[in-house]
Parts: C-alpha cells; sequence; structure tokens
C-alpha cells in the first residue's frame, strides 16, 4: 500500500471529517456539531493519511492549557478525530499518525499530550496512562435528600437562557481551572462547546437550560441541564440531565444540587461527568440509591519527562530517581532525579542509581495525582529499587483534590 501523510489542507476538511465520520460507524454530526468543529480544528496541527484522493486515516491537535498540581496550567497537545477507515485497519497507520504527531509534540515544546479514548485499550502501547476518573449517578431525587450548610437559603437562583449566560458561566468556570488538575482553560471559541444543543441529540429531553446561582449580586455557581419528562400510571417519572455545573463556594454549590433535585414532574437526576470526589456525596441522605460508576476519563501522555515533571508542584517533599523506560519516545528513557516540595521541582538525567522503575505509561497515570504509584505497584506496574521510595514518591505525586476533565474534545 502506497500512503502519503501529510498536514491537512482548510479545503480537504469536509472529506477528513467525513471519513472520521466513517471511522466511528458513518453517523454523521448534526449541522450544529460539524460547524463547531470545524471552527476549532487547528488545521496546521492535523494530519491525514492519504490512499491516492481518499483520506483513510485522521488524525488531529488542539492547543491546550491544561492544570496541573500546583496550580500551574500547562501547554498540552490534546490529541483528537483520530480514525482509520474500516478498509484500511491493521496496516500500521494508526503506529505511523501517532508517530509523527508526538514528533511534533515534542519539536513544538509541549511536555504533555493528552486525549479521551474512545476505547481504553488503544493508546497504552503509544505511552498514554488513565490519569482522570469521572463519576456517573442516577440519584433518585424521590427518595435522596440533601442537607445543605450553613448559608444556602442566602443564595438566589435564576434561570437564564443559556446563551444569555455564556459569560458569568465562564468567569465561574475560570475561577476554578486552577484549583482542580486536569482541567482546561478554555480558550477563545471553547465557550461554545457546553452550549451545544442539536434538536436530534436530545433523545426526548427538553432544550438546554440553565440556572445562575448569586449572591449580592455576583454569580457564585451555575447548571446547564436538560429535563425528559415521562409518565406512568402513578404520575411523573421524569429525569433531569446535568451537562456541566460550576460553583465557588459550598453554599452556592449547594443550592444549585437542591435546585437539581428539587424540579417539579422529575424524579431522577442524571449525571454523566463530574469529579470522583465531588462534594454532593456527602450532602445526599442515602448514597446507595445514587447508583454510582467510575469510567476512564483523561489519558496524559510525558512526551518530555524532565519539563512534564518540572511544570507541577509536590503535596510533600520528594528526592527520587526514576528509571524510566519509554519505547516510542526513546528521548525519554534512562534515569532522572527529580528534585522537588509544594514549591516547585527540578528533573534532570542522573548516572546514580534508581529507586523507582517504571514505564511512561505509568508515570502519565500518576502524573495529575489520581492514581497512586503505590496502587500502581501493587499491579506489578512500578517496581521500587530502593526501600521507602515507593511510599516517599507515592504521598508526593498526590493531589488535594481528585483530578477532573470537565469536558471532551
Amino acid at each position: 500500500m502506497t500512503t502519503d501523510l501529510r498536514v491537512l489542507r482548510p479545503a480537504e476538511w469536509d472529506h477528513w471529517y467525513g471519513q472520521l465520520e466513517t471511522a466511528f460507524g458513518g453517523l454523521p454530526d448534526s449541522p450544529q456539531e460539524r460547524a463547531l468543529w470545524q471552527a476549532l480544528t487547528e488545521c496546521e496541527r492535523s494530519i491525514g493519511i492519504w490512499d491516492g484522493s481518499v483520506c483513510v486515516g485522521t488524525a488531529g491537535a488542539f492547543s491546550f492549557l491544561l492544570s496541573v498540581p500546583g496550580g500551574a496550567l500547562v501547554p498540552a497537545a490534546g490529541v483528537t478525530m483520530v480514525g482509520v477507515v474500516p478498509t484500511h485497519r491493521r496496516r500500521g497507520i494508526l503506529a505511523s499518525m501517532m508517530r509523527r504527531q508526538l514528533d511534533d509534540v515534542f519539536a513544538r515544546g509541549e511536555s504533555l499530550a493528552v486525549l479521551t479514548a474512545s476505547e481504553p485499550a488503544i493508546y497504552g502501547r503509544f505511552g498514554y496512562g488513565v490519569a482522570t476518573r469521572k463519576l456517573r449517578a442516577e440519584i433518585d431525587t424521590d427518595r435522596v435528600r440533601l442537607s445543605v450548610p450553613d448559608g444556602t437559603d442566602d443564595v438566589a437562583l435564576r434561570l437564564v437562557a443559556p446563551a444569555d449566560a455564556s459569560a458569568a458561566c465562564e468567569a465561574v468556570y475560570a475561577r476554578l481551572v486552577s484549583e482542580r488538575p486536569g482541567m482546561l482553560a478554555r480558550r477563545p471559541g471553547w465557550e461554545a462547546l457546553p452550549l451545544l444543543d442539536p434538536p436530534g441529540s436530545r433523545d426526548g429531553a427538553s432544550r438546554l437550560q440553565c440556572v445562575l446561582a448569586e449572591r449580592d449580586g455576583e454569580v457564585v455557581g451555575f447548571a446547564l441541564y436538560s429535563t425528559k419528562v415521562e409518565w406512568e400510571p402513578a404520575g411523573p417519572k421524569g429525569a433531569v440531565r446535568l451537562r456541566h455545573m460550576g460553583a465557588l463556594d459550598p453554599a452556592g454549590y449547594a443550592a444549585v444540587w437542591r435546585f437539581l433535585c428539587g424540579i417539579d414532574l422529575t424524579s431522577t437526576l442524571q449525571v454523566h461527568n463530574r469529579p470522583v470526589d465531588d462534594p454532593w456525596q456527602h450532602l445526599v441522605s442515602d448514597i446507595r440509591r445514587c447508583d454510582l460508576r467510575e469510567l476512564d476519563a483523561l489519558h496524559v501522555r510525558l512526551v518530555d519527562v524532565r519539563a512534564a515533571l518540572e511544570a507541577r508542584t509536590y503535596q510533600a517533599p520528594v528526592d527520587v530517581v526514576l528509571d524510566v523506560e519509554d519505547a516510542f519516545c526513546p528521548w525519554n528513557t534512562g534515569r532522572w532525579r527529580l528534585s522537588g516540595d509544594a514549591k516547585g521541582a527540578v528533573c534532570s538525567r542522573t548516572d546514580d542509581a534508581a529507586d523507582l522503575a517504571l514505564s511512561v505509561r505509568e508515570l502519565g497515570a500518576a502524573y495529575l495525582g489520581g492514581s497512586s504509584l503505590a496502587s500502581l505497584a501493587g499491579a506489578g506496574l512500578v517496581r521500587e529499587v530502593r526501600r521507602g521510595a515507593l511510599a516517599e514518591a507515592s504521598l508526593a505525586f498526590g493531589s488535594t483534590l481528585a483530578p477532573w476533565l470537565p469536558h471532551g474534545f
């Protein structure tokens, strides 16, 4: 097979994206979705593999800023739109695109690549580790009650058209980004993503709705949601579907959750993507009636080990030599001495004896503090060479708040 791997030309976008849709089963996106993704596509960071005049493989990257432990916003390549059409699978096309893409990311000076995976098993061989998880829940609001903190009744709620509330919601979101690892600072254009609401994707639910939580005229919280009202012989049995929410303090947070759990004609609150340590779990009267489930979310790949480890801080002092294996990006392979604390870190190559041995995949899984090195060692994926080093490093790599990716890309 003779193919051509090259950067996407803007005039080729429709065909390129259509082939991506083919790779994902052939169901076309709505016109609204296509328009948004075309506007957000960075063609200079997108590639295709062409067999003659037909694109048979696609891959792209967004230029993101990712929050890491310590609050820094670190440049990261958001790997996206990866697909191979059914006729050309198992021919090395994906591997060649991953090779080209990671080489480009390294050349750009970005220390991290991140993605969400349609199939989690695919990307480990390219050095990506599962770094964040998302919490799903279906809360039985007929039986579950909330205990809210003092000050909740001082928060006023107001329904606003989502487009009219966008600036206020984005301002709340922006203040939250540096507080929790794994969040993306939304660049211009991305504010449209939470508002995307094509009628064909509602599955019988209402149009998107927005509630703002305010105190003394200041917006302290918001929620974007829809409702699906259903009836059975005994009466209404509808559902509230939470799309996105944020709040600046416990009272504003509780006010939003109390509102969502008390909407008329509904008996269920469906939550599809929240942090695994989301505080509402401590407000509910019966956690068993919330049907919790965790799923993988953001996969992280350290493209430049030194720069990535220096970009974050560490919640306890650490001085450890990491023996890193990275077959796909061999410039990372070798021993690295990491010395850091809550103020900063230094990482450099060393000939000193290793304290821990691991692959870059495990380093990516632990990077945001969502997976502990000790847990990975329990699975045989991290090897302790110097006694005591595992406990020291595992504590240091942790995060006060669980890392979380608020939305896909």
